[in-house]
C-alpha cells in the first residue's frame, strides 16, 4: 500500500512545527533561568 507523497510531506511539516514550538518554549522557559548576557555574548562571539 502506497501512500502519497502529499500526506507523508504534510506529516513531516506538520512534525517539524510541532517539535520545534515545543523547543521554543523550552527554550524560554529555560531563558529566565540561564540569563540573557550568555546567550548575547554566544551570539556576538560567533
Amino acid at each position: 500500500m502506497t501512500k502519497p507523497s502529499s500526506y507523508s510531506t504534510e506529516t513531516m511539516v506538520i512534525f517539524l512545527i510541532y517539535s520545534m514550538s515545543k523547543w521554543i518554549n523550552t527554550y524560554f522557559e529555560l531563558l529566565p533561568s540561564i540569563g540573557i548576557p550568555p546567550i548575547v555574548a554566544s551570539l556576538l562571539g560567533r
